[in-house]
């Protein structure tokens, strides 16, 4: 099967082609045809085209909004296409990733009227990321009109969460009346850095107990239990959690209106800081990018305060998410940040010797978006580095969709 992957960001749309078997046990079996990124919707749009997730061509893009920036996408693939690639028509499904699927989805699901509208009834627990999933559906149907449309949720992987570690402290009733429980994000990366690990060291998914690391832009932990879910670091919304690229994570719920009462900031503006002004932009001053900071790291005192900050409270979390396991196998660094360099890596597993978890130095240097283990052969619990493949996850997920209707 061919699918069609989107992928909507914070401020970017992803797209992948991705050709994957219904049989196919794993993601990683599927083979990506095309990567092709939209940074920049809104502002200055840039499209480029990928090849190991790092560019090989880019040019500008008309992208005012996401449906702007889905449409534009499709123009430059008919345009560009040639005969190397599968046609338009020839796609067997496009498949888009929903941040929150709520209560509602344990699983993927087609796209009809009714899945939109619970989509868009979603957005407010997940501000700034529902609507663009939503954004790109027009495009798709007016270009693909009879090409199914498979919703692929990052909270789905989640939903195994226990009650006692998914619930607020606060009244049930009013929990249980607006829906406020802890559901967890970034699941599908999850779920894809879960059974990669697994067949590496030669066990299924259910064997294996682990610590997880998305670590991009948007930054999440997942204690997995013999398989599943039991615990992430994000909450209600994508917001909470560790420090992120331009997301606070966990505050004092006093902040907000300390900020609405001293600097007269309405809700939404001390939401829209919270999301899109802080985090590792906000501290450093310079970057939401760890190498950009990294290479300032010496020189620029905020820069190295933003880094130390973000890799010191990550390491608090994958303690916590240790300890909420009791034992683990290994933790596993996946995400931009955890692939591309070895300071966050060694900050956190200096951090958790105490654990069993030693790390072997020359492969931390030497591991470099690439896969492999970064803890010597010595250590309790092993710690691996694992390029982690959204497109392929979530075209697997579409493709067994798929294949289990036909």
């Amino acid at each position: 099967m061919n699918i069609f992957v989107l992928n909507p960001g914070g401020n970017s749309l992803k797209a992948d082609l991705i050709r994957c078997d219904a049989h196919q046990r794993h993601a990683f079996e599927g083979h990506e045809l095309l990567s092709l990124s939209v940074e920049g919707i809104g502002k200055e749009p840039i499209l480029s085209q990928l090849e190991k997730k790092k560019p090989i061509a880019r040019e500008p893009i008309k992208a005012g909004d996401y449906t702007d920036a889905a449409a534009s996408l499709f123009k430059w693939y008919e345009e560009h296409n040639g005969h190397n690639l599968p046609a338009l028509e020839d796609f067997n499904a496009v498949a888009i990733r929903v941040v929150h699927g709520g209560t509602e989805f344990h699983q993927p699901a087609l796209m009809d009227a009714a899945v939109e509208r619970k989509i868009a009834e979603l957005e407010k627990l997940a501000p700034l990321h529902n609507k663009s999933s939503i954004e790109v559906v027009g495009p798709v149907r007016s270009k693909l009109p009879s090409t199914p449309i498979c919703g692929v949720f990052d909270t789905a992987f989640h939903r195994t969460i226990p009650d006692f570690a998914s619930n607020y402290a606060i009244p049930q009733e009013l929990a249980a009346r607006h829906h406020i429980l802890r559901y967890g994000f970034h699941g599908i990366s999850h779920r894809y850095l879960l059974e990669r690990y697994a067949y590496l060291v030669g066990k299924q998914p259910e064997q294996c107990s682990i610590v997880t690391m998305h670590l991009e832009s948007g930054c999440s932990v997942t204690a997995i239990e013999h398989g599943k879910s039991v615990d992430n670091s994000m909450g209600l919304t994508p917001l909470e959690g560790l420090m992120m690229g331009t997301r606070s994570g966990d505050i004092d719920p006093s902040i907000v209106p300390l900020l609405m009462r001293e600097e007269a900031m309405s809700v939404d503006e001390v939401m829209t800081l919270l999301n899109k002004g802080s985090g590792l932009l906000a501290v450093s001053g310079v970057s939401l990018d760890t190498r950009v900071l990294m290479k300032q790291y010496d020189q620029n005192p905020r820069a190295k305060m933003a880094m130390d900050m973000f890799a010191y409270r990550l390491r608090k979390m994958v303690g916590a998410h240790l300890a909420a396991l009791g034992t683990a196998d290994a933790i596993v660094f996946g995400g931009g940040i955890g692939e591309n360099g070895g300071f966050v890596r060694q900050f956190v597993c200096d951090g958790l010797r105490s654990f069993g978890v030693d790390l072997d130095l020359e492969a931390n240097k030497n591991l470099i978006d690439a896969e492999g283990r970064l803890s010597s052969a010595d250590s309790k619990i092993a710690a691996w580095v694992i390029p982690t493949e959204e497109g392929l996850e979530i075209a697997h997920e579409c493709c067994q969709l798929m294949g289990a209707r036909q």
